[in-house]
């Protein structure tokens, strides 16, 4: 173990301490936390129309200030984006992370303090660090560098003048990371912030394949893309004849489950490392803490106060929130969050079970725009994941990437689910396949296994296996290549299922 990565490691434990009191006060923390954000905010224009001075409690807060999507807030952060201040936050906002998330196609700009940098995302990194050296004190993460699987920014085109910027979130941490965060990464900033994505992944493989690489961050999807491009550069069987030392990979974004099994096939080693984030451009939210484990631990302390709203509460047209300490075990929160960037009850559309309760640790369950449910079933995708995961396991299948949606009832004819796969390795039987996709989520799904008896309101799904390149092409005509962009897993309509259906039929 190098000198370097010895006092690196040291440091970073130092921080397990201060982790070990927000997990023993967790409501003191984020009492804190929210006492703070009001009293910093009372003189912005939002503090003063809500009349942050005069709140003392959160059920004042909860009773005054309704709960904002990202359409509710947008013409305050329009107004910041050209140049305006001290609307939402009060300190200067000249970073926007441009998300186009996966609710919709219009992508969403979500205003970056310094504050949110320095407290929340840079924090965030730090402690996915510190975590992993508690867990592996044996490790050489920093005897060598991290390859950091980022996106793009560039000057804010919607108002020059403003002289503000925009990127995916990766990039707008990149270029503001300190300089000794610099000099541990790979590839090169310019290389790392270039917008086309083809031509990066190329010149990524080239600058990065001399490199000692460590470790990796990254979403799966976009990563797989890379290290398959570096190996047949290399003309190389696997990874690790080009990385012989790497031993981590540091993800989030979407599911890792379905990607394990192609993971296993380019990184053939039992002793590779995969570590779980849940970050966004919205924040940074959980970190995993312990080995083997898809529970991430909520972190308390990074000037994010959070609220949860249970699912069914969404339908109505005040729902009603909870704090941190009223949310149970194993219930689909949609999570709410109050930030020091200026977002206030901000609905991120993400949801989320709790798994433990001390200390708070969560799984993210799926999207609260992301479901199907045409016929009652409730299909959510968690439920999905689940399923494709298991019948690629049973079956010798492995996937690249999958979408779904619904079949609509028709005259004479009953309803289902169309489901596209992209297989790396296609299973054994796609008979097989499906029924085991079925038959799990019939498992884990009352209400679909309720919707599926008797072939009573659900047919069987109806399984395509589409040729590779299949969604990478479809990702490139939408101009989604890259950064924080994901396939969405399911959708409640057929935009998705038609849309690459017609591309596939105009090849």
């Amino acid at each position: 173990m190098g000198l370097i990565n010895s006092i690196l490691t040291w440091v970073m434990k130092k921080r397990i301490h201060q982790m070990e009191l927000f997990m023993k006060y967790p409501h003191e923390v984020q009492d804190e936390i929210f006492k703070k954000l009001i009293q910093t905010a009372r003189t912005t224009e939002f503090g003063i129309q809500y009349d942050f001075s005069s709140i003392q409690t959160y059920d004042q807060f909860r009773s005054r200030v309704p709960i904002h999507t990202y359409e509710k807030l947008f013409p305050s952060i329009e107004r910041l984006m050209r140049g305006e201040q001290n609307i939402l936050w009060p300190t200067e906002i000249k970073w926007f992370s441009k998300s186009s998330g996966t609710t919709n196609a219009r992508s969403k700009f979500i205003p970056v303090s310094q504050e949110a940098l320095e407290d929340c995302h840079f924090k965030g990194g730090k402690d996915l660090i510190s975590l992993y050296v508690n867990n592996y004190p044996d490790t050489t993460l920093f005897d060598g560098k991290g390859l950091a699987v980022g996106g793009s920014h560039q000057i804010n085109d919607f108002d020059p003048s403003a002289s503000s910027y925009y990127g995916d979130v990766s990039a707008v941490i990149m270029q503001n990371l300190p300089q000794w965060a610099q000099f541990i990464r790979t590839p090169s900033l310019e290389t790392a912030l270039m917008g086309n994505w083809e031509e990066k992944i190329e010149k990524m493989a080239r600058e990065t394949a001399r490199d000692n690489v460590t470790n990796i961050a990254g979403v799966p999807t976009w990563t797989i893309l890379l290290i398959q491009k570096v190996v047949e550069l290399e003309g190389k069987n696997n990874i690790l004849e080009v990385w012989p030392n790497l031993e981590a990979f540091f993800h989030g974004a979407v599911s890792f489950a379905p990607y394990r099994a192609l993971f296993k096939a380019l990184i053939p080693s039992d002793k590779m490392r995969y570590w779980e984030i849940y970050n966004a451009s919205e924040g940074f939210f959980g970190i995993q803490d312990q080995r083997d484990s898809e529970e991430l631990l909520l972190m308390l302390d990074y000037g994010v106060f959070y609220e949860f709203v249970p699912i069914a509460e969404l339908e109505k047209e005040d729902p009603r929130a909870v704090p941190l300490s009223e949310v149970e075990l194993n219930t689909n929160y949609a999570m709410v969050i109050s930030t020091n960037a200026g977002l206030w009850r901000y609905n991120i559309g993400d949801t989320i079970k709790f798994t433990s309760l001390a200390p708070y640790r969560i799984k993210i369950s799926g999207r609260t725009k992301h479901y199907i449910n045409a016929f009652g079933e409730e299909l959510i995708v968690e439920n999905a994941e689940t399923a494709i995961s298991r019948a690629c396991d049973l079956t010798g299948a492995i996937i690249e990437n999958f979408t779904a949606g619904p079949i609509y009832l028709a005259h004479g004819k009953k309803g289902g689910h169309e489901w596209l796969v992209e297989f790396k390795v296609k299973p054994s039987s796609m008979e097989e396949f499906t029924r085991l996709l079925d038959k799990t989520l019939r498992e884990i799904n009352s209400d679909y296994d309720a919707k599926r008896a008797h072939n009573l309101a659900l047919i069987e799904p109806v399984v395509h296996s589409v040729e590779e390149g299949t969604f990478y092409n479809w990702m490139r005509s939408r101009g989604k290549l890259g950064g924080q962009n994901k396939v969405p897993r399911l959708s409640n309509s057929r935009e998705y299922i038609e849309d690459i259906l017609r591309m596939m039929a105009e090849v």
